[in-house]
């Protein structure tokens, strides 16, 4: 990568830093990967076709041009690269965000729910985000938790399968179990095929700290639970416990 631009980026170069990654990026596009990547993304997606480990390596550099400015000028840079609607661009937002986990304040809670409302267009996008950044936030202030459960009844399918993923950094850490169960109790019906894989995936990370209860959860609701999200829940189980759950009551 050409490294001819040292200067830090000030708080009202927003529009000027993010041409200057979208023309890095567009340095790396391989048109093969992107059919690749929008034949994937079934819900559609829209990309330059850069490979993921060129864009963090992308975002790597830029962000050591920036690390160096307040949090809410950071913010607004990222603001301004998901404005782009590109998916590298998002990446390297949300890759960003994640970087200043611990400078989080709870004033930051609405900035990142209005970025799931309008910015996550794709289950990577959606996952990226509410796994690590957004999940780093809620595991720093489970105040926030009662919030997170509200998603499960929006209207925007990835703020409903984000209020399971987002719970997967605090269930790593062996944390909100209680909480993890009731979106999963609140999402059990849900028709919408990549909540089920949300909240089927949630319950599958949730078995490594707390095997025994998720089980006992699954057992109870196999009858239920749509076969795809029961899938995901019990993939890490041995194969006899497997067939005994698939087989249903």
């Amino acid at each position: 990568m050409k490294n001819k631009d040292k200067r830090a980026y000030r708080g009202d170069d927003a529009k000027r830093l993010r041409r200057a990654v979208e023309e890095e990026l567009k340095r790396y596009i391989d048109v093969r990967y992107r059919k690749g990547a929008e034949a994937y993304f079934k819900e559609g997606i829209v990309l330059h076709g850069v490979r993921a480990s060129r864009v963090r390596e992308i975002g790597a550099v830029f962000f050591r041009k920036i690390k160096t400015e307040e949090k809410s000028v950071i913010f607004n840079f990222c603001e301004e690269l998901l404005r782009s609607g590109y998916s590298e661009e998002n990446a390297i937002a949300f890759g960003w965000a994640f970087r200043l986990r611990k400078q989080y304040e709870p004033v930051d809670f609405k900035l990142f729910e209005s970025w799931l409302e309008k910015y996550v267009r794709t289950w990577g996008s959606c996952d990226d985000f509410c796994r690590h950044a957004f999940g780093a936030f809620v595991y720093r202030f489970p105040e926030f938790l009662p919030d997170v459960v509200k998603w499960t009844k929006a209207k925007n399918r990835w703020s409903r399968r984000g209020s399971a993923v987002v719970m997967i950094y605090s269930l790593r850490k062996g944390e909100h179990m209680d909480v993890a169960f009731q979106i999963a109790d609140m999402l059990l019906h849900d028709e919408d095929y990549l909540v089920q894989n949300g909240y089927g995936w949630m319950l599958k990370d949730a078995s490594i700290s707390f095997p025994d209860e998720v089980l006992k959860y699954v057992t109870k609701h196999r009858n239920e639970m749509p076969r795809r999200a029961l899938r995901y829940a019990i993939e890490r189980y041995s194969a006899e416990q497997r067939r005994a759950v698939m087989a249903r009551g």
